[in-house]
């Protein structure tokens, strides 16, 4: 990945994808700017089709992949949003393909995969198992692995939202947004810096499957177990080489983990104040500013919602 041209390819993926996807709004929260004292927005990635980023990235991709490629067929794995937004994008293109997805993945996650039309098979308990098998699986069938975060067409267009955040709001102080592989806040935080290098950009991860932000700390990707978490979305491990590690290293700002009572609790303020749905990753973004609240009072934040596909079992159970 050419990291001098990351903005500019951003750019490009956004144009390319803009006509498949939704430029989600932005929306000012009253509840969260009265709590915490800054001028608090959401970036409503919830509303995406599919709901969740995911399909930035799944768009970019998929569109471009050679002619052979299409034909041989694709494999991608998830945990559920890169699944779905995979399948979408397949559906839409005319492309065939394989999505392997660990074994506790929520149902309504695999469901959704299915009725975007891709086919699903389970593999493994933690989502860097179901990354390797996946990409062996795609080796072994001359198929194209299609990575949720290792992949640098993937990262631009997860960097499109930051294209339409930085249309959206003109003076941002700090955007806070979940984190698992990077690829998000790498391609969000890398376009965010190139318009403004002061712009913060903040890591929230849940303190059971905190890969990441160990990782940076110690200097190195780490092989770290994780824990069941609300934030199904971001867990499990790294790929090891991933080009999500340096990115992340040298534009993440702060590193923020979260406890699963602090997500619960975010997502239900979330829940009773906008009245609308959001994933445990959705609810991470929103627990890690609150924890940092009282240092941006009278400052532009953006907490990205980055998804809000949440099974009925777990919303029983977060309400």
């Amino acid at each position: 990945m050419n990291r001098e041209r990351l903005p500019a390819d951003i750019v490009l993926a956004a144009n390319r994808i803009g006509p498949s996807i939704r430029e989600t709004p932005m929306d000012h929260s009253p509840y969260f700017s009265e709590l915490s004292g800054a001028n608090v927005y959401l970036k409503l990635e919830n509303l995406q089709y599919t709901g969740s980023f995911k399909l930035r990235g799944a768009f970019n991709k998929v569109l471009l992949l050679s002619p052979e490629e299409r034909r041989a067929g694709c494999v991608a794995a998830s945990s559920g949003n890169h699944g779905a937004a995979i399948a979408y994008a397949m559906n839409k293109l005319g492309v065939t393909g394989v999505i392997f997805v660990p074994e506790q993945t929520s149902m309504v996650k695999v469901d959704a995969i299915k009725r975007y039309g891709g086919v699903v098979r389970l593999f493994g308990t933690d989502g860097l198992d179901t990354e390797q098998h996946a990409r062996a699986f795609a080796d072994e069938n001359g198929m194209v692995y299609l990575s949720p975060y290792n992949d640098a067409h993937v990262i631009a267009g997860q960097g499109s939202c930051g294209v339409e955040i930085a249309k959206q709001l003109a003076k941002i102080d700090a955007v806070f947004i979940a984190v698992g592989g990077g690829g998000l806040i790498g391609g969000v935080g890398a376009f965010l810096k190139s318009v403004n290098p002061v712009t913060e950009i903040v890591s929230c991860q849940p303190r059971a499957s905190a890969v990441m932000t160990a990782s940076v700390k110690a200097g190195e990707i780490l092989d770290l177990p994780s824990e069941l978490t609300l934030s199904d979305g971001t867990a499990g491990g790294i790929e090891e080489g991933s080009i999500t590690f340096d990115l992340c290293r040298d534009i993440i700002s702060k590193f923020l983990v979260v406890t699963e009572d602090e997500i619960a609790h975010a997502m239900r303020e979330f829940i009773d104040s906008h009245h609308m749905l959001l994933e445990g990753a959705a609810g991470v973004a929103i627990a890690g500013f609150l924890q940092v609240a009282n240092d941006y009072k009278n400052k532009n934040v953006v907490i990205l919602i980055c998804g809000g596909n949440i099974s009925r079992e777990t919303l029983k159970k977060v309400i």
